[in-house]
């Protein structure tokens, strides 16, 4: 059966309104190795990798300058009854190094800083905390992530989405990314979708 097009988008409003989806804003280095990192994740709809700052749009390569101030991100759209803020959040913490500012690894400047977006006081909380808490019993060194309000969140270009599922082969993926997503699933497997 064929139903008109109004009838499509209220059926998909509320299948969207029957979920208790939200956001959160990540940066812990280049964008391509949070995605794919979060993208396993049971009860993440999606990932976007973007950039974060103040209220104007830079490109990619303006942005790598270092002189926007700007992050690079990702913005993860879950499903709150199924995974909270707070794994996430733990998730971020274990899948970077937050003790070194404004690199990781090889990438170096502020794009790269370890950085939590935060939505609302509630995911600022929940941040702090588990910065205190859980990433201060992970790591020696002190934890040096900034936590700031979300000011604005703009999308990469086209080419950044969804990098590493498609790109497997790439160099960076297979020496980067392919090692911190060994250890990641290693930890997290119970949290996993299925699929993966």
């Amino acid at each position: 059966m064929r139903y008109p097009i109004f009838v499509c988008f209220l059926m998909i409003s509320n299948l969207i309104q029957a979920q208790n989806l939200e956001q959160a804003t990540f940066g812990g280095g280049c964008f391509w190795c949070v995605e794919a990192v979060f993208e396993e994740l049971d009860g993440v709809i999606n990932v976007v990798s973007g950039y974060s700052g103040d209220n104007k749009y830079y490109s990619y390569e303006e942005v790598c300058t270092g002189r926007t101030r700007h992050a690079e991100v990702v913005q993860v759209t879950y499903d709150a009854d199924v995974i909270d803020f707070r794994l996430l959040c733990e998730v971020f913490f274990t899948t970077h190094d937050p003790t070194t500012l404004n690199r990781q690894g090889n990438d170096r400047g502020p794009q790269y800083r370890s950085v939590i977006f935060y939505h609302d006081k509630k995911q600022k909380d929940i941040a702090i905390s588990v910065k205190k808490i859980y990433a201060s019993s992970l790591w020696d060194d002190p934890i040096v992530t900034e936590i700031a309000p979300l000011i604005k969140f703009y999308d990469a270009e086209k080419y950044h989405q969804d990098f590493y599922s498609n790109n497997e082969n790439y160099g960076y993926c297979r020496v980067i990314i392919n090692p911190k997503l060994a250890k990641f699933r290693k930890r997290f497997e119970p949290y996993l979708k299925t699929s993966n």
